[in-house]
């Protein structure tokens, strides 16, 4: 068994520790040892997007990113997603559009929208779709998956930044 390391990080605004081995990853230390089950296993190699996360603002695959690599950072995960007022937005308007059927991809893509939303708060359908190149659903296609997040864009991204 490899020593642990103590990790000291902020998720989803909450400074927390977490003592983990510096061979766990991201994805391991969230689901299995925080219950941060939302953040899904997909493919544990950085191709469906099941997994994603936002680190420091910036999109990534938490099957790909060492806990380790998290020290004195901010981490992001869909649980964080929605505030103490309700849904985000983008929560909202999957469920209205219908944008999820079996609800594993659903994490990722959220995450995804929400950061290209912070990015670029007034995408184009071609924008929307390249960002959410990354991320995999085997269920709804992605049609509705992109007409919600250009109805977020089109209601007032300021909303979406929250």
């Amino acid at each position: 068994m490899a020593k642990k390391t103590l990790v000291e990080t902020t998720l989803n605004g909450e400074e927390i520790s977490i003592l983990c081995e510096p061979r766990q990853t991201l994805l391991e230390v969230l689901r299995d040892d925080l219950g941060l089950t939302g953040t899904k296993e997909g493919c544990s190699n950085g191709n469906c997007g099941a997994c994603n996360v936002i680190l420091d603002g910036v999109l990534v695959n938490s099957c790909l990113v060492l806990a380790v690599e998290t020290q004195g950072r901010t981490v992001e995960t869909i649980e964080g997603m929605a505030g103490p007022e309700g849904l985000h937005p983008l929560q909202e308007k999957f469920l209205e559009h219908a944008a999820l059927q079996c609800g594993i991809c659903t994490p990722g893509f959220l995450l995804s929208a929400k950061s290209l939303l912070e990015h670029n708060p007034h995408p184009s359908e071609k924008e929307v779709r390249f960002w959410l190149a990354g991320n995999l659903c085997r269920c709804t296609g992605y049609d509705k998956i992109v007409r919600a997040v250009l109805d977020v864009a089109n209601s007032g991204a300021e909303e979406v930044r929250a």
